[in-house]
């Protein structure tokens, strides 16, 4: 079977600040750098991305491969229309350099929204089916993040969703797509096919399946696929996207449109049954440390984690923002650790100082948000690097990030893991490359909502969500929403959209626009 395998994979922001160009693309930020035609099969060697999964399925069934290009770049404002045409008439071009093919494999996020188009993957599945024809069959891997339009799923033949937040199985996700293809272009058949929206939306923090309820409706695909379906999946949705399709929804197949329509069915009823489970505790900044201190006083080993879950770049968060390094100063806190905090001229000041140095910082801080500025204070060097990380925990799965020059910066008994450049504090590696050993910390502060858990949860103490202010509000209900469908609750028990509530936030009407910077 001729198979051309191409990924285009952006999670969208759209209050965030900054878009996505060519050069985010390029740079990966957590991703692997974009990369094309042969290179992709050495670029996908042991790492936990869906394209790994997907080429390690095509040599274990012969597939002849033709390897287009693939593109990743970490979550923002949306994708400029120069990426998107530029990268996406790529694809195209290789397609159509390809002759004739079996089959098509794409490697997508499922929330990626250009300045030009609301639906990125929609729009991206939509021009490869016009130029590969109705007959060619197309797989697609997904994040459960994915905002996903019923346009997108009637374009593709088959797909298949994580099932694990923190993301662990992105490539086992890739592997289970192109299984589900090879399933398609050796029997001929297209699995009969059943979409459904759900009601509300979760803080992305409490998606997390390593907790109840997230953690039983994941483990209820196994059991909804054992009772007749091809394939089931569950999209959580990434709520700061202003869209029509925003939102979760339930994807299923099987060999009858009855047994596609009862999948489909049972996993939005388990949504929809679970909505009153999705609560749990959160903390202002000096809430948080005053309780991590605490609680590193008691019984057990490990540091006490925070997630600063409101500057999470994983989600559109600057990794910048001051409001936990100013609670952990404030408290005096020993042993305790914050990262990443990205600010090119602080690891640039560093570096020109020197190992030893002691001097005044004016540390982090975005200017976009009116309760956040730099933290000036003075800060010793301790350690200094080029920022080369090979990231092997079970998230990043052994990618090498590039964090460019960075260090760490010590305030008394606060330590600082500064960089030039963003990727999502997700690894233990991203603090240990600047000599700070989180393992034996009393309090880790992550730039994260819950990536992290895969590799900090083994040492961790106890972990806790902080809210300090950020780009990224914890609670979709207090993001400016215009353009959602009407209806949808903007979290568990909350609020319902509508056009009152649209009207409210649009600037041009005098509404709040929640502090949030479009």
């Amino acid at each position: 079977m001729r198979v051309a395998m191409a990924g285009f994979l952006h999670e969208t922001n759209t209050f965030a600040p900054e878009p996505a160009d060519m050069a985010a693309f390029k740079a990966g930020g957590g991703y692997v750098p974009m990369v094309g035609g042969l290179a992709m099969i050495g670029a996908f060697q042991d790492v936990n991305l869906g394209m790994t999964g997907a080429l390690k399925v095509a040599g274990d069934s012969g597939w002849d491969v033709v390897p287009v290009l693939w593109a990743g770049a970490i979550p923002s404002a949306p994708v400029t229309q120069d990426a998107f045409d530029t990268i996406l008439g790529e694809i195209l071009d290789g397609l159509r350099a390809a002759g004739p093919l079996d089959g098509v494999f794409l490697d997508l996020h499922g929330a990626m929204v250009a300045t030009h188009h609301d639906d990125g993957e929609g729009e991206i599945a939509r021009q490869v089916r016009a130029l590969v024809g109705p007959d060619v069959p197309i797989a697609a891997a997904l994040d459960l993040h994915g905002n996903i339009s019923e346009e997108f799923v009637n374009t593709v033949d088959v797909l298949a969703g994580f099932r694990t937040y923190p993301h662990i199985d992105m490539a086992d996700t890739g592997a289970a797509a192109a299984r589900l293809l090879d399933h398609v272009m050796q029997t001929g058949r297209r699995p009969a096919k059943a979409f459904r929206r759900m009601s509300y939306l979760v803080p992305i923090p409490f998606q997390t399946t390593d907790m109840q309820p997230a953690k039983g409706l994941y483990e209820n695909l196994t059991e909804v696929e054992a009772q007749g379906a091809l394939s089931a999946s569950l999209f959580m949705g990434f709520p700061a996207a202003d869209i029509a399709d925003c939102g979760p929804t339930a994807v299923a197949y099987a060999e009858t449109q009855a047994a596609a329509d009862a999948a489909a069915d049972a996993v939005a009823d388990a949504y929809a049954a679970a909505e009153s489970e999705f609560d749990n505790d959160t903390f202002t900044p000096d809430a948080a440390v005053a309780y991590a201190v605490r609680a590193a006083k008691g019984a057990g080993q490990g540091p006490v984690v925070i997630a600063d879950t409101q500057d999470n770049p994983g989600a559109g968060g600057v990794s910048a923002t001051t409001g936990m390094l100013r609670a952990l100063i404030d408290a005096d806190a020993q042993d305790a650790a914050i990262g990443l905090i990205v600010d090119p001229h602080s690891a640039a000041q560093a570096h020109e100082l020197g190992e030893g140095a002691r001097a005044v910082f004016r540390i982090g801080g975005h200017p976009g948000l009116p309760e956040d500025s730099p933290v000036e204070v003075e800060a010793v060097v301790e350690m200094l690097s080029e920022g080369k990380v090979k990231a092997t925990g079970p998230y990043y799965g052994g990618t090498m990030l590039d964090l460019g020059p960075s260090a760490c910066l010590r305030i008394g008994g606060v330590r600082v893991s500064v960089t030039t450049r963003i990727a999502q504090m997700a690894d233990r590696e991203m603090f240990r490359f600047v000599g700070i050993a989180p393992e034996t910390q009393k309090i880790v502060v992550v730039k994260s909502s819950t990536h992290f858990r895969a590799d900090f949860t083994p040492s961790a103490r106890e972990i806790i969500v902080a809210r300090a202010p950020g780009p990224m509000p914890f609670d979709p209900a207090d993001l400016p929403f215009t353009r959602l469908r009407d209806g949808l609750r903007l979290s568990p028990n909350g609020p319902v959209f509508g056009a009152a509530r649209a009207a409210a936030a649009r600037p041009d009407t005098g509404g709040s626009t929640g502090g949030v910077q479009i």
